[in-house]
């Protein structure tokens, strides 16, 4: 694929996810300013203590968006995919701080790095691009609290079940590619316990164990 192609796809692939949301004038401009970048698969998109200069919009693919506690633990927040932005990041842009969240690529992810300071000059510029700044934020917040309920309120059993579906949806699959030790990491636990969990899973028919994969048989 030649360099012409290649842009021509990208531009139709921004149309294609965020044309019902903004305006051709700001979808140019975000064609224009925003930087293509491929992140790969477990590699880190932002880390802690990192400077943020961009904001990030998905074009295709996950990221899971990781809190370290006092430890150096991660835990997980949440996930987002294409069509979304972080909140968090957002946050960090705002107050021109650095990076409180570690944001892993899930999968393979392509995104537009917009620039910080287009972002507070859209936000004036553009109504739509104000309300999808507001609706980002309430989205992940709303995710926040949902993980903080999950915490509180549920069982390993039901935190594991959670992950595994939230996680088969973003990937738009059903069959999960982690190890126990990825999982029990995510959720803040240990191997022996999410192997437990996962066979006592299989035992009533909510999954199925393979030595690569987990195949969860209901979403």
């Amino acid at each position: 694929m030649d360099n012409q192609n290649k842009i021509e796809l990208d531009l139709e692939l921004l149309k294609e996810l965020y044309g019902y949301l903004f305006e051709d004038e700001l979808l140019e401009e975000i064609f224009t300013t925003g930087k293509l970048q491929n992140v790969k698969q477990g590699n880190y998109l932002i880390d802690i203590g990192d400077s943020i200069t961009f904001m990030p919009l998905i074009i295709s693919g996950a990221i899971k968006i990781m809190r370290e506690d006092e430890a150096g633990e991660d835990l997980l927040l949440y996930f987002i995919e294409k069509g979304d932005t972080c909140a968090m990041t957002l946050s960090c842009c705002v107050k021109k701080g650095t990076s409180k969240i570690r944001a892993v690529a899930e999968s393979d992810v392509d995104l537009l790095m917009i620039p910080v300071e287009k972002m507070e000059d859209w936000m004036g510029k553009y109504r739509s691009w104000r309300a999808f700044i507001l609706d980002s934020y309430n989205n992940r917040m709303e995710e926040l609290l949902e993980t903080v309920d999950t915490l509180a309120f549920m069982n390993m059993d039901e935190r594991v079940l959670k992950y595994l579906r939230d996680k088969a949806m973003v990937n738009h699959n059903d069959v999960i590619h982690a190890t126990h030790q990825e999982i029990a990491a995510d959720l803040h636990t240990s191997r022996v316990v999410i192997s437990r969990v996962l066979k006592k899973m299989e035992r009533e028919g909510i999954i199925d164990l393979q030595r690569s994969h987990i195949k969860i048989n209901s979403l």
